[in-house]
């Protein structure tokens, strides 16, 4: 029995004692009724102990119900916040273009660009796969599905990220960073910054990347291994000569060499990165080119060439205007001996561009500079670019560019180019 139910029989038995005392002194008949209302108290009693035992035994039951309903609602929680805070991420990103080239000696014609799907998948802040397709249109129509880049980021700490696989080139800043067509602010590459041999591209290694404080300023750094670049070479007058520097990702090493490189850049004040860049290692020739067909032979046991490159980049952001710039220069050593035996070669180029978005408007000019040289004066070239933009959204954007191309005449690099583009980022 429970101190409630002693403390309610306690009042009654009272309150019976007080009824009955008076009853000694009454009548027969008064103390028969008080009799009566006795044992109706007696009942009433009885009932009420009946219910003070069925709530004690379902305040005894309540606790443990409330603890399984407890539970169940944490579980249930649990579920809901793992898709609120989950610990894998997968993320589709991406750009594409599409535009009008009209060259000064041909004719104009449509162009897509080319599609290219950027994929991340990221586990906690531990590690994340990155990986681009680019998926291109030929002009004969068929569709060329190539691999940009694919590499795993371990997340190491605050200021080292190891990546491993295939990654663009840390070399300056266009190829990393500025490449996509709706970041670029015209719709062609600075000459010798595409695929043509003065920059390196992509490569297939081991890299270190990150940041860290420098005293009051910023810095950011990259440094890495990989499969050296394969030289491409034509024969013509009895002779090899180099025609060109394939500084890309491949899948193999095909001779065994390696190259090292890296980037370093500061931050000395807001707006303004300064960074210096350079590669040296080992290349070899791996290709003889016809020069009528462009179809490439492969050659085995070339003697392997010195190969370096340096570089420099700026970019400075002030208000509503962008000024950057790069430089880079490739160089081969030349092989006195071997069966593709020649003298050395060097790829350069710089350039210098300004844009300006115009004050409470989505209009932006753009003006570029561009100096590329080449082993062969064929491709030597000197460019004005310049570029009226509207931006319907941040990444969504009308490009109209015009290139005045000065080259050897009646070259390609100098022909005149009218481009429109519509170029998205998503």
């Amino acid at each position: 029995m429970t101190k409630t139910s002693k403390k309610l029989r306690l009042g009654f038995l009272a309150l019976a004692a007080g009824l009955l005392l008076p009853g000694i002194v009454l009548a027969d008949a008064e103390y028969d009724a008080l009799q009566a209302q006795v044992r109706d108290l007696a009942a009433q009693l009885e009932a009420v102990q009946r219910t003070l035992a069925q709530i004690e035994q379902k305040q005894e039951e309540i606790p443990g119900t409330q603890e399984t309903a407890i539970a169940a609602l944490k579980q249930d929680i649990a579920d809901a916040s793992e898709w609120r805070t989950p610990n894998s991420l997968i993320h589709l990103a991406g750009y594409t273009d599409v535009g009008y080239i009209n060259p000064e000696n041909g004719d104009g014609s449509f162009a897509v660009g080319s599609f290219s799907p950027i994929f991340h998948f990221q586990y906690r802040d531990i590690v994340m796969l990155e990986s681009e397709l680019e998926i291109e249109l030929s002009p004969d129509g068929e569709t060329e599905l190539t691999l940009e880049y694919l590499a795993i980021d371990y997340f190491l700490n605050d200021y080292v990220t190891v990546v491993a696989g295939s990654f663009l080139s840390p070399i300056g800043q266009f190829r990393q960073n500025l490449h996509p067509s709706w970041i670029n602010k015209l719709a062609s590459a600075p000459p010798g910054f595409g695929h043509d041999g003065a920059a390196p591209t992509s490569d297939l290694g081991l890299q270190l990347r990150g940041a860290f404080p420098l005293g009051e300023m910023r810095s950011n750094y990259s440094v890495y291994v990989s499969n050296g670049p394969e030289l491409n070479a034509v024969f013509e007058d009895d002779e090899f000569e180099l025609e060109g520097i394939a500084a890309e990702a491949f899948g193999a090493d095909a001779d065994g060499e390696k190259v090292v490189g890296g980037r370093f850049a500061i931050l000395p004040m807001a707006g303004l990165e300064i960074g210096v860049s350079a590669v040296t290692g080992k290349a070899t020739v791996t290709g003889l080119e016809d020069e009528d067909t462009g179809e490439v032979t492969e050659i085995e046991g070339a003697i392997a060439r010195d190969y370096d490159v340096v570089g420099a980049d700026f970019s400075w952001m002030w208000k509503n205007l962008n000024v950057r710039g790069e430089y880079v220069r490739s160089k081969v050593g030349e092989a006195l001996t071997g069966t593709t035996a020649s003298e050395g070669a060097t790829w350069k180029s710089w350039y210098t561009q300004a844009a300006w978005r115009i004050p409470a408007t989505k209009i932006e000019a753009v003006v570029r500079y561009t100096d590329f040289d080449s082993p062969h004066s064929s491709e030597d070239q000197q460019q004005w670019a310049l570029g009226l933009n509207y931006l319907i959204t941040n990444s969504f954007i009308v490009k109209g560019t015009y290139e005045l191309n000065d080259g050897i005449a009646g070259s390609r690099a100098d022909n005149d180019r009218l481009m429109l583009q519509l170029a998205y980022g998503f």
